[in-house]
């Protein structure tokens, strides 16, 4: 399934939907019709479990688009938001998980050329995300470096607890884009979150993928586009630290739950890795793409506060 989160009028709530051709289909009013009750977002309906998953495509099957009034709307009439617009728990972010990357990464921002031999992990705020389409905001009295990164998101469906890496799959609800943006000259000490966890750092959507469709996420295409010009064009299958490993080195210590996001690092082409740098300015459009999954585009704002 393809799931979202949605809202129908600019003050409204959002609601869990499944897209079906070029409808959203209301996963709440389709239970009621369907005589199984679902919930109304997405976190709840990831708390389900796996059979959740199972019984809610089987159903959406059976009835082969023939969906009763108001249970279903044309795609194109609705506001996408970020699959999970308010996070329990910090995402887990993964840096230096493409080769090419990291040397990039050690040219210009001071970081190790050497390979990691363990996962790079730090996190961004809840407060980070920003749905399909929302700005990015630049504020000049806080950064002149504003860095794009494409990435697989990864959402942890059933609570993981020291989990060995040949089940780590198991784990996943499913998969998302997301674009870690970074303030390339906040970080402070070598440490990352204020440069990464700024609000509107977190583009994340359009939908949620779920697992039982990509049974292998590390054969996919990602790239990223600034202003129609390609800056990134790499496949997951290059990253240092796959999903499994992931998941394993992260549950090892701390448990993941129903609902959390592992960003799973971006490939080389970033603003800080060219020559000369290039960042991102009020009036650019970001576009993400990861394939099998969807796209974002965003634009960038001028968001400096007036003295």
């Amino acid at each position: 399934m393809r799931l979202v989160t949605y809202r129908t009028e600019p003050a409204a709530a959002g609601r869990l939907g499944a897209i079906v051709g070029d409808l959203v289909v209301d996963l709440e009013l389709f239970g009621d019709v369907a005589g199984q009750p679902l919930p109304d977002n997405m976190l709840d309906f990831i708390d389900l479990g796996p059979s959740a998953v199972k019984l809610t495509s089987q159903l959406l099957a059976e009835m082969e688009g023939e969906f009763p009034v108001g249970v279903a709307l044309p795609l194109a009439n609705v506001k996408l938001l970020a699959p999970i617009p308010r996070p329990r728990k910090n995402i887990f972010g993964i840096g230096l998980n493409y080769v090419e990357h990291v040397a990039e990464s050690s040219r210009t921002l001071d970081t190790s050329k050497e390979l990691p031999k363990e996962p790079v992990i730090f996190s961004k705020p809840p407060t980070s995300i920003i749905g399909p389409g929302d700005a990015i905001e630049h504020n000049k009295k806080i950064t002149q470096q504003l860095d794009w990164e494409v990435e697989l998101a990864a959402i942890i469906g059933t609570r993981a607890t020291r989990v060995k890496k040949e089940d780590a799959l198991k784990y996943v609800f499913g998969y998302s884009v997301m674009i870690d943006v970074s303030a390339r000259d906040c970080r402070r000490a070598g440490q990352w979150i204020y440069s990464k966890g700024q609000d509107t750092y977190a583009p994340f959507g359009p939908v949620i993928v779920t697992a039982d469709e990509i049974p292998d996420p590390h054969v996919l295409d990602l790239s990223l586009a600034l202003n129609g010009v390609t800056k990134q064009s790499s496949n997951t299958r290059h990253m240092l630290f796959k999903v499994d490993t992931l998941i394993a080195d992260i549950s090892a210590a701390i448990t993941l739950e129903p609902g959390d996001i592992i960003a799973t690092g971006t490939p080389e082409g970033v603003g800080a890795g060219r020559s000369p740098q290039e960042w991102m300015w009020p009036g650019d459009v970001v576009h993400a793409v990861v394939e099998d999954i969807g796209e974002l585009r965003h634009p960038v704002v001028d968001a400096t506060p007036l003295d």
